[in-house]
């Protein structure tokens, strides 16, 4: 979509969207386009509208809110700190509604495919709910059911948004300089591909594939079952287990928690070495441990694929602030573009000393601190100013990058509740098997 008319194609289907989505930013958006055309924008009070906004209209964008605040590296600190309040937990859709999906994908009454189907659903987010069920054949499964006109609704959204993001670089040529236009196209293919089922279902199995191949037994994706999925609905094989971040659950399943822990980091960066994909949602949820002690790897929605150069860049970066050493964090930076072009890394490190204290002060918070609590937006803040200055030395930092950084930040939470005596950032190469 590259002209206007192209984003004023709207369907009568989603008339009733443009109508809801019209009437929220006409109270919201509208007083930000005014600031902006002013040049006088307070960038907090406007990134308090966008959320607001955000979640009075839900799906995409409350995705969009988070895919704000997962890139500290792409977007101005104020809107990336107030993102992280975009929940995505909504009200559930109602078990007729379900239903309907299920036997419209399917092709079949839900009574002739499923022995059971409980109506009250585990989880219910802004895409999709998870309804435990089971099969004919006596399977223990849960059921991943798309909400209704979702599709329907991404596609309105993106051509609303696709406008917007036209509107703002014309009213404030300094969004066009941001790149604007490159972020929204980047978060379509994102959002696009978590709403893809049968995508997902092919990174569970390649993840799988990763496991069975190198011989892993301590970890386990959930089973897909293709005859009872879609693009709109999957069936995957139900886990019980408890959060990795339980302990006190841990102990109920394993006597050495700490070694479960090593396990799961051991794993995961290992497919990340030897395959230069990973999973990037390992929020505590996503990550389990089972009744039979095995690590359970679920909700492959969003993963994350990088070149050999972003893995060289990181291992340098993660050494470099374990160790102390903010010349090795440089050369991470330098090493992660392949289009970079004679920068000096001394020059660059020089650059980065403040940054890097606060990087070490924040490391050591959470060292001595509460190890399950950190200012997340502290490091955010972090993230930008390190894209600001290596932007300012003609480099880029991938996006990849700051997903890779914040799955690190997840499991040095972990780490620091159950295992302080690891330095994970020092100690990253210790988990890669060989």
């Amino acid at each position: 979509m590259d002209s206007i008319s192209d984003y004023l194609s709207f369907g009568m289907n989603s008339s009733l969207r443009v109508v809801h989505s019209s009437l929220v930013f006409t109270t919201k958006a509208a007083s930000i386009l005014a600031k902006l055309a002013t040049g006088k924008a307070n960038h907090k009070e406007i990134a308090i509208s966008l959320r607001e906004s955000f979640e009075s209209l839900g799906a995409t964008y409350i995705k969009l809110g988070q895919f704000i605040a997962s890139a500290p590296s792409l977007f101005p600190g104020e809107y990336v700190e107030e993102m992280q309040k975009c929940l995505d937990s909504v009200r559930p859709v109602s078990y007729n509604e379900i239903r309907h999906i299920v036997e419209r994908e399917l092709g079949d009454k839900i009574k002739n495919v499923f022995h059971s189907f409980t109506e009250v659903p585990l989880a219910s987010a802004s895409i999709a709910q998870v309804h435990p069920a089971i099969t004919k054949d006596g399977l223990d499964v849960v059921v991943k059911v798309q909400r209704p006109d979702i599709q329907v609704t991404l596609k309105t959204d993106m051509q609303i948004l696709g406008l917007l993001t036209k509107i703002l670089e014309w009213i404030a040529p300094e969004f066009k300089k941001s790149g604007l236009t490159g972020m929204f196209q980047e978060f379509q293919t994102s959002i696009l591909q978590e709403i893809d089922f049968i995508q997902e279902a092919r990174n569970i199995e390649e993840f799988e594939e990763y496991l069975l191949k190198t011989g892993e037994t301590r970890a386990k994706v959930p089973r897909v079952y293709h005859g009872l999925s879609t693009k709109q609905v999957l069936t995957m094989e139900r886990f019980y287990g408890v959060p990795i971040t339980d302990e006190a659950g841990l102990r109920n399943f394993t006597n050495n928690p700490r070694k479960v822990l090593n396990d799961a980091l051991e794993i995961w960066f290992s497919s990340l070495a030897s395959k230069g994909f990973f999973h990037a949602d390992v929020h505590a949820g996503n990550v389990m441990v089972l009744k039979d002690g095995q690590i359970g790897f679920i909700d492959f929605g969003i993963v994350g694929r990088i070149s050999p150069n972003v893995w060289k860049g990181l291992m340098l970066f993660t050494q470099g602030i374990g160790m102390g050493e903010p010349r090795l964090v440089a050369e991470g930076l330098v090493a992660m573009d392949s289009t970079d072009r004679g920068v000096n890394p001394d020059a660059l490190a020089e650059q980065l000393e403040t940054l890097f204290e606060e990087m070490e002060n924040i490391y050591e918070s959470m060292a001595t601190g509460d190890a399950t609590q950190f200012d997340e937006s502290k490091v955010n803040r972090i993230m930008y100013d390190l894209k600001d200055i290596a932007e300012k030395n003609g480099l880029k930092i991938p996006r990849e990058f700051a997903l890779l950084m914040k799955q690190m930040l997840y499991f040095d939470r972990y780490v620091k509740s159950m295992a302080p005596e690891i330095n994970l950032f020092r100690d990253t190469g210790k988990f890669i098997a060989n």
